[in-house]
This record gives structure tokens, C-alpha cells and sequence, in this order.
């Protein structure tokens, strides 16, 4: 669905050089410049953590379906230079660098729990749930719920139940007309950024590793796409060809279909009933269903629409979306302001 969004939402294209003449570097970027540490939680299965900070309240951010972890990195460092915070951003099931079983991606919130409490004991630090599409319908699930006793605030980025709902037909079409591979990880990420994916190349840069991994071996010809101004080949594992290295995704979500209605069934109303403050960000007003609507009305939530983005809106504007979870935690004294921040 995150996916579906991001191509659905695309106005513009952006062109691969520069005004200058020069094209642009969309080599990969390391985790390691926007995280402090990485590891790998078993609980039952292995979940590949991102962290940074050691002080403040924990921020939980969970990722949209066939993104990962990664796709928090920018936002992370802009979010832990405006208030002091610790983050935790998991790979959640079947995506990035999990290891297990992906049979039961719909109890995704079980997984979140049991993660955090293995990474900060039974009484983990006052937590702020953040989730994006996929991972906004698995914030709710584990914020309605009492896994995760300390959760104190919830935010929601660019999921509603009526918009989710209408667009998941449309969504194994949208997979199939995707390139199935790339030839490598820096055509995906040119990819990423010319289709609106995600439109910020700098995390794209560090995004895509999450998404897409090196297959050797593979047997592979190129098939032309038009994309943007010009024509550049992408792969697609249909044609074959020997000993080639091509670069795929890293989950098939056409296999979770069966899922998806329940990912994001009810949630509208899950979010309302929540107790705890609530923050919902949305990449246009559009996206209010009925529900939302009302409760929005009456003050139930804290509602910011930021514009101009497309679906990825935290990948998209970083910068707007700290700004808005920073303020957000700040008039709820959840954190506290770092001092160049108040200055």
C-alpha cells in the first residue's frame, strides 16, 4: 500500500541531470550516517534494530508495507537535533533484514511489543508510537492494546481506514507494472526518486538498501522503461541471460494480499478510542474518511496536513515532520527542547 500510495501520488518527475549538466550521484548511503547503532533482536525471530540517543522518551518507529527500517534515517537525525529522545526503528515482519517465518504479518503489534520489551525490559521508557501506512495501522493495533503499558503519545502518519480501503484493489496491479529487478541498487534508487516513490534523493539513498538486495547469479536482460526524460534499463527476471547480478526486491507483497484487509479494517476507530494524545499527519485533506472527520471536529486528535509531499511524507519533507512530532511532544512534555533548538 505504501508503495501503491507513493506512485499514485506523484505530480512530477525529476530529471536526472542537473542544470549544471552534471548527473546526479544516486549511489547508496550507510545507515551508519544517520543512526548510532544497529543490531538484530531474536524473539522467536530476528528483527534488525536501528537506534540513537540514550536519554528521554522512546520513540517506536515502524515502517509501511515493503519499506523498512532504513526509511526512518533522515527523519531520525533531523528528529533527535530538535529534542532529546531515544529511537528505536525496526525491520518488522517479512521486511528488510528479518529473519523468520512471515506468516503473520497481521499481528505485527506482537512483534513490536515483544521487541521492545526484550530491547528495554518489562517497563521499557515512556514510548511514542510512530507509524507510516502499514506500520500507522500497526502503531494503533499496539497502542489500543495494553502489550506495551508505558505508550504515552501516538502518531500517524498518511493512513486513514476509507482511503486505505478504496486504493487496495488498485494494488496488485500497481505491483505488476513496477520492474521486478534492477541491475543494480543505484538504478533502483534512481528509480525511486523519478517515479515519486520517494522524492527526497538523499534518503532514498539510504531507503532503497532496505527495500531492494543484490541477487548473484541471477539470469537476466534488460527491458526498457521510459522514465523521465530519457530511457534507462532496468531488468526483469523474466528474460534470461547467464552468470548476471541483479538487484530485487526484498519482499514480494503480492503474497500479502490476504492480509491487507485487516491491516487497516477498523483502525479509524482503534485511533479515536486510544487514550493518549494523538498526532495524525497527512500528505493531503483528502485522506479523512467520515470518521476521522467527525473526531477531528471535536478535538479528539492533533491533525497537520504537509504539503507539498507525496505518500512517503516522512522520507519526502523529514524537516516538516520533526517540527511537527517535536512540537508535538514538546506541548505535551514529553521531551524536552535541545538548546540550539530553543535558541
Amino acid at each position: 500500500l505504501s508503495l501503491c500510495l507513493s506512485l499514485s501520488l506523484c505530480s512530477s518527475l525529476s530529471p536526472s541531470v542537473s542544470l549544471l549538466g552534471r548527473k546526479r550521484d544516486y549511489s547508496p548511503v550507510s545507515w551508519s550516517e544517520y543512526f548510532e547503532m544497529m543490531d538484530d533482536v531474536v524473539v522467536g525471530s530476528s528483527f534488525r534494530l536501528f537506534s540513537s540517543g540514550q536519554d528521554g522518551p522512546l520513540l517506536v518507529l515502524l515502517h509501511g508495507g515493503g519499506h523498512s527500517a532504513l526509511s526512518w534515517a533522515v527523519f531520525t537525525a533531523a528528529m533527535t537535533s530538535r529534542v532529546t529522545c531515544r529511537v528505536l526503528a525496526m525491520d518488522l515482519r517479512g521486511h528488510g533484514e528479518y529473519k523468520g517465518q512471515i506468516c503473520a504479518i497481521i499481528s505485527g503489534h506482537i512483534d513490536v511489543a515483544n521487541v521492545v520489551r526484550a530491547t528495554y525490559g518489562e517497563v521499557p521508557p515512556p514510548i511514542i508510537l510512530v507509524g507510516h501506512s502499514m506500520g500507522g495501522a500497526i502503531a494503533v493495533h499496539a497502542a489500543s492494546g495494553s502489550l506495551l503499558p508505558t505508550v504515552v503519545g501516538l502518531v500517524v502518519i498518511d493512513v486513514v481506514e476509507g482511503s486505505a480501503m478504496d486504493v487496495l484493489h488498485s494494488m496488485q496491479n500497481f505491483l505488476k507494472g513496477r520492474p521486478r529487478s534492477f541491475k543494480s541498487i543505484d538504478h533502483a534508487i534512481e528509480w525511486s526518486v523519478k517515479s515519486g516513490q520517494i522524492r527526497n534523493l538523499e534518503s532514498a539513498k539510504v531507503s532503497m538498501v532496505g527495500q531492494v538486495r543484490r541477487c548473484c547469479n541471477l539470469r537476466v536482460s534488460p527491458v526498457t522503461e521510459s522514465v523521465a526524460e530519457g530511457h534507462e534499463e532496468f531488468y526483469d527476471l523474466n528474460y534470461v541471460t547467464d552468470k548476471a547480478e541483479s538487484t530485487a526486491w526484498r519482499i514480494d507483497l503480492s503474497k500479502a494480499e490476504k492480509y491487507w484487509d485487516g491491516w487497516f479494517r477498523g483502525i479509524s476507530n482503534l485511533f479515536l478510542g486510544c487514550n493518549v494524545p494523538k498526532l495524525l499527519l497527512l500528505a493531503g485533506i483528502d485522506r479523512l474518511d467520515r470518521d476521522l472527520t467527525i473526531g477531528q471536529m471535536q478535538g479528539k486528535f492533533m491533525m497537520q496536513v504537509l504539503p507539498p509531499c507525496g505518500h512517503a511524507v516522512h522520507e519526502d519533507t523529514p524537516d516538516k515532520v520533526a517540527d511537527a512530532l517535536a512540537s508535538f511532544m514538546t506541548r505535551h512534555k514529553f521531551a524536552e527542547a535541545r538548546s540550539e533548538t530553543k535558541r
